[in-house]
């Protein structure tokens, strides 16, 4: 029975698959320029409930000015973590008009969820860590080009 064991864990690791691995991480998905100001982010558009649970999961990396926005079909209360995500993001919580709610910081791996203040976020956005104070944007600052709510699944 033990050797039975050991075998199946052996033809795991050769597939490279392991117990409670991290997810792939997302880089195919559609992006948009979103636009703060006089600054832009590009952003991969999360709008389908697969790619927001997925998130920035797994991803070593975020350049400068890139971003992910997360598309809901509804206004609502969100709450975001950082399961598998190893690298740290401020996120915003943004209504229909742009207009953004409220900003955090979110610590890599922390599984502490972050809810929002209020239930009418459309959209949440992530980027790396101290993007938004750096540029000049807080809760009140509106955010431009943002994607359509209706293709929100």
């Amino acid at each position: 029975m033990k050797n039975t064991a050991f075998a199946i864990l052996g033809v795991l690791a050769l597939c490279g698959l392991t117990l409670n691995a991290a997810p792939k991480a997302q880089l195919d998905l559609p992006k948009a320029t979103l636009t703060l100001g006089t600054n832009s982010l590009t952003a991969q558009i999360a709008d389908d409930d697969t790619s927001r649970e997925l998130g920035l999961m797994s991803r070593t990396n975020l350049g400068t000015d890139e971003a992910m926005v997360f598309v809901f079909p509804q206004p609502r209360p969100v709450s975001f973590w950082m399961k598998d995500t190893p690298v740290p993001l401020s996120i915003a919580y943004v209504g229909r008009s742009g207009l953004i709610y409220e900003l955090h910081d979110m610590k890599p791996f922390d599984e502490t969820p972050i809810p929002s203040a209020s239930s009418a976020v459309i959209y949440a956005i992530e980027v790396p860590q101290g993007w938004f104070l750096n540029h000049g944007v807080f809760a009140g600052s509106t955010i431009g080009g943002l994607p359509s709510t209706s293709i929100a699944k």
